[in-house]
């Protein structure tokens, strides 16, 4: 299958980013580094998964694979994307999830991981 299959897929994904940790976000266990949350289950439930990503980014991601990265009016001017559950490149999502983590890392945890992704 491509893609992430559902939420726990997206999570234990996830959860082997070092220093990461579930907690608590918009009342949802949701991975979190540093605090921070570089992931989310969305408003959407069972259909994607939301990825946080600066807006540039979040434009270039909807307007070139629409199938996969997609927004509600919710998210409309913030910096997150919405992501399929099931379709897309399993690598390229990994690394888009390592990217966020690395984004919301401590300065620490990132000098430990290296270059970003």
């Amino acid at each position: 299958m491509n893609g992430f299959a559902d939420w726990p897929d997206v999570t234990a994904f996830a959860l082997v980013l070092p220093a990461t940790e579930l907690a608590g976000y918009y009342g949802e266990p949701t991975p979190k580094v540093g605090g921070k949350a570089f992931v989310g289950i969305g408003r959407e439930p069972g259909t994607s998964f939301v990825l946080i990503t600066g807006l540039d980014a979040k434009a270039m991601l909807i307007a070139t694979q629409p199938d996969v990265f997609w927004e509600t009016d919710h998210y409309v001017g913030w910096p997150a994307v919405l992501v399929r559950f099931g379709i897309g490149e399993r690598a390229w999502l990994d690394t888009l999830i390592a990217r966020a983590w690395w984004d919301k890392a401590p300065r620490g945890v990132r000098a430990a991981w290296g270059t970003r992704p």
